[in-house]
């Protein structure tokens, strides 16, 4: 067997190593070392029970864990085409590095994408484009219940909590929001004294876990909150409902990783286990949801509170809908998060196969606020895969109002895509708690990189849209994106989606909406099962 012949050659050459080092000269000792050191190895490998190729290929069988490491570098570096790559291809990558570093990101010689391709879509030009816009467009966020609104920018930093990413990644981003005036969202891992380092506009995100303002058992804390949304730096509130790339579940930050700074920002023991429940506290129904943000609005003296979430059912939307219609008052902005938005770590049946993609989502929400009469009071904010100007400009066409972006900016700030974000060893310093890491992450300088990177999106954003004959996000329309379906034919978004007229629903429901609208109900989330003659099979 190969194993007898290899653990045999190497005794073998051990001994004559060690004697031609003791009869002939000293120097063959560095030979009889790595020899012996190879033939121990070989020794552990048949011995131990854990990995049959081992077993079976001692020695050279680690060769496969080794090139298994290195797999995906070699993919990435190596053998992918441009255009291929996943989440995020080179074109992509090169485009955002680029132009967080103040080159142009132009490519010559063409596309290298099949315009071809089933699912391509592309943007409308006019014959007779309109002048470029100068300033920035900005989105007032803040409906007739708000006092104080904001003017939100056209992209914004998406939620990354502190723990998630590193106090210098934390850095660099809000002073890149405040050197740009946008946005910069704290993520549900509370505020931390690197999020006010700066001064950054900041959206403080709540999740299940109440970080920041919560008691010691875990509810919600009204006096934390209103203390902390006092800050002059929190310029709106929201209220994290689900996540992209996991919802319906939620977290467990083991103990040993909890150190003090991080339980500072998230008000809990330091080193104790903290988790963050799949389902919230404060509300069960959907009724309950409007009331908890009207009162977080409150706690917040008046600033814009929202939710986040990613899209499930149309009838828990549409229940949520009927219970802003019941309350007499909605949120100021809703967050909606595709299923192909990234995380530090999530289980792969997650992220895979759970969540509504952000086209569904967003249309979604857009169309059920738009057919209950809702739509001019609630402005719609989309998370997931935004990484220049055509996504925002697609996204703002299929209903949002501004635009969030994390692993864009994470790529601004340096990530080079490693996808090690869950083992704590990034190698640029940007999801990592490593203080070695992350000290190799300059902050002056990747924070101008973040400001960069904002305003060339946005103002390639404001090219699109002059080349499109539109003067600005309100004159887009579904009919200036269009979606190949065949290889002989292309659609519209105006022709392959429905899009419902204002007050709509509360009309007369056209027949596909008309089923959803009758289930959803202000009193309650989800399908009556029993209507569906879902009955128990028995399962404990």
């Amino acid at each position: 067997m190969l194993r007898i012949a290899l653990l045999g050659s190497l005794t073998v050459l051990s001994g004559a190593a060690v004697a031609a080092a003791l009869l002939v000269r000293p120097g063959w000792w560095v030979a009889a070392a790595i020899l012996l050191a190879l033939l121990a190895v070989g020794v552990a490998d048949v011995v131990q029970r854990r990995h049959s190729v081992l077993r079976n290929y001692p020695v050279v069988g680690h060769l496969r864990y080794l090139l298994e490491r290195i797999r995906p570098e070699i993919q990435q570096y190596f053998v992918e085409r441009n255009v291929d790559g996943r989440p995020f291809d080179r074109d992509t990558r090169t485009l955002i590095y680029e132009r967080a570093k103040g080159i142009a990101g132009e490519k010559a010689f063409g596309t290298e994408r099949d315009v071809n391709e089933v699912g391509y879509e592309y943007l409308l030009h006019a014959t007779v484009p309109v002048p470029v816009p100068t300033e920035p467009h900005r989105v007032r966020v803040g409906g007739p219940d708000c006092t104080r609104p904001y003017e939100m920018a056209l992209l914004n930093v998406s939620a990354m909590s502190f723990g998630a990413l590193s106090a210098n990644a934390l850095r660099a981003l809000n002073r890149g929001a405040a050197l740009g005036g946008f946005a910069h969202d704290t993520g549900e891992g509370g505020i931390s004294r690197y999020h006010l380092e700066h001064g950054g506009d900041l959206i403080w995100e709540l999740g299940s876990g109440y970080f920041g303002a919560r008691t010691p058992d875990g509810d919600f804390d009204p006096a934390a909150f209103a203390d902390k949304a006092a800050h002059p730096a929190v310029r709106c509130v929201s209220l994290k409902l689900s996540q992209g790339a996991k919802p319906g579940i939620g977290g467990v930050l083991p103990g040993p990783k909890v150190s003090a700074e991080i339980a500072e920002a998230r008000g809990v023991p330091p080193g104790v286990t903290c988790e963050s429940p799949a389902a919230h506290r404060v509300f069960t129904t959907p009724r309950e949801l409007v009331r908890f943000v009207t009162r977080m609005r409150e706690l917040a003296g008046g600033k814009p509170a929202g939710i986040k979430l990613c899209v499930g059912s149309r009838v828990d939307v549409l229940a949520l809908c009927k219970a802003m219609l019941a309350e007499g008052t909605a949120p100021d902005f809703v967050v909606v998060d595709g299923s192909e938005g990234g995380t530090g770590a999530a289980p792969l049946e997650y992220e895979d196969h759970v969540g509504a993609p952000l086209t569904e989502g967003l249309m979604t929400v857009h169309n059920a606020l738009v057919g209950t009469g809702l739509r001019d009071r609630v402005r719609i904010g989309a998370s997931g895969k935004i990484a220049n100007g055509s996504d925002v400009v697609k996204r703002i066409i299929q209903g949002a109002d501004f635009t969030n972006s994390a692993r864009a900016m994470m790529m601004a700030v340096g990530c080079i895509q490693a996808q090690r974000c869950h083992t704590n060893t990034c190698p640029v310093g940007v999801a990592t708690q490593d203080p070695r890491r992350a000290a190799a992450l300059d902050v002056a300088d990747k924070s101008e990189r973040v400001r960069r990177f904002q305003a060339a999106t946005v103002a390639e954003a404001r090219r699109l849209m002059a080349s499109m004959g539109s003067r600005g996000p309100d004159e887009l329309a579904p009919y200036q994106l269009r979606r190949r379906i065949g290889h002989m034919d292309t659609r519209s978004y105006a022709e392959l989606f429905d899009w419902l007229e204002p007050g709509e629903l509360l009309a007369e429901p056209p027949p596909g909406w008309a089923g959803d609208w009758n289930l959803a109900s202000a009193d309650h989330f989800g399908r009556d099962k029993a209507h569906f003659g879902v009955v128990s099979r028995g399962y404990t």
